[in-house]
């Protein structure tokens, strides 16, 4: 298996230039050729000396790229890509059109060992970590297909703070001005809650944005739907946010999926309330979504609205979000139930 070339930041690359005795400036050729112009082999670097780019081939170095498996597209505008990797493993991708503007939203992990029972991802076999190259060759390939992006979310397959060092090497990569240089705060980073993961990105200096999937005002709660707070207890996590805003300055956002009978009732909207209490926050409703096997059902609209103006009266900025990208199973929580068989009766 090959080092991959894609995976490393303009940085790392310098320091390889030093490394095989090549010109410094000759990181600048390779990482614009990789990341901007979306070159898939070595010997299409053409401001390199044929020389080193054999020296790079026979050092063991490639260029690792995704194949495009499929593009879905909603009649709302959402489209969905599913990618595969070198060597197989298959993950989706999706991009949000709001007016003029596209979010995209990557993954970076096949599957997820989180296991939260309301996200079809969870339902899914762990494949393995996606490295930093696969990351932002997602970027890379949605652009190449021809959409402007403006915002990334790391909200698609997988915990991005599960795989924290290939999510903090694809950022760097995405934001250098050689390749896509999309904004640092044009970029958000959701986390379901790994207390030492939220702490780390802290500590980065980057000035990407941070959400919470919290969907529950209680631990008891938590645990009945995400396994992984049955480690980390609601109090430990919401400490490390508000360090994380002491450390940053910045305001979080709360992701909370509304379920009928589960987590929508007003008293839990006023225990939400309490919670964040001292959190700089803006608060998100994700109107829930369904898939294969699913054992919940989505707030009515009533519900969710309601809950949204106890979240409001009390302060805190609140948006209710919709289902998008339903007919294309692209919708926030449905990755990957292409793949999840329904039970037999």
């Amino acid at each position: 298996m090959y080092k991959d070339l894609k995976s490393l930041t303009l940085s790392q690359l310098k320091t390889l230039m030093t490394d095989l005795k090549g010109k410094s400036f000759w990181a600048g050729y390779l990482f614009s050729f990789i990341q901007a112009q979306n070159v898939r082999s070595i010997d299409e670097i053409t401001p390199l000396p044929k020389t080193f780019r054999q020296q790079l081939v026979a050092t063991g170095y490639g260029i690792s790229c995704l194949k495009t498996i499929e593009v879905l597209t909603d009649p709302d505008g959402t489209q969905k890509f599913l990618f595969e990797r070198d060597g197989g493993g298959r993950f989706e991708s999706v991009v949000l059109k709001d007016g003029d503007r596209h979010t995209a939203c990557i993954s970076c992990q096949v599957g997820c060992r989180m296991g939260c029972r309301f996200c079809a991802t969870g339902q899914l076999q762990y494949q393995g970590n996606l490295s930093a190259g696969e990351v932002a060759d997602q970027v890379n390939q949605i652009i190449a297909a021809g959409v402007p992006l403006h915002n990334l979310v790391y909200m698609g397959m997988g915990e991005p703070l599960d795989n924290l060092d290939a999510v903090l090497n694809s950022i760097r990569i995405l934001n250098d001005n050689q390749g896509h240089n999309i904004g640092q705060r044009h970029i958000t980073v959701s986390t379901c809650g790994i207390p030492s993961g939220i702490l780390e990105l802290a500590q980065t200096g980057l000035q990407v944005r941070l959400a919470l999937s919290l969907h529950a005002p209680s631990d008891n709660l938590r645990h009945e739907i995400m396994p992984i707070a049955q480690r980390y207890p609601l109090r430990e996590v919401l400490d490390a946010m508000r360090q994380y805003q002491r450390s940053t300055k910045r305001r979080v956002t709360i992701e909370y999926c509304m379920i009928e009978g589960l987590n929508d009732a007003p008293a839990q909207a006023k225990e939400l309330l309490a919670c964040l209490k001292g959190i700089r926050a803006h608060v998100n409703l994700i109107e829930y979504n369904d898939f294969p096997n699913s054992p919940f059902e989505a707030s009515s609209r009533d519900s969710i609205e309601g809950f949204a103006r106890i979240l409001q009266a009390g302060g805190l900025e609140t948006v209710v979000r919709y289902k998008r990208g339903r007919t294309i199973n692209a919708a926030c929580g449905q990755l990957g139930a292409d793949r999840l068989q329904p039970k037999q009766d």
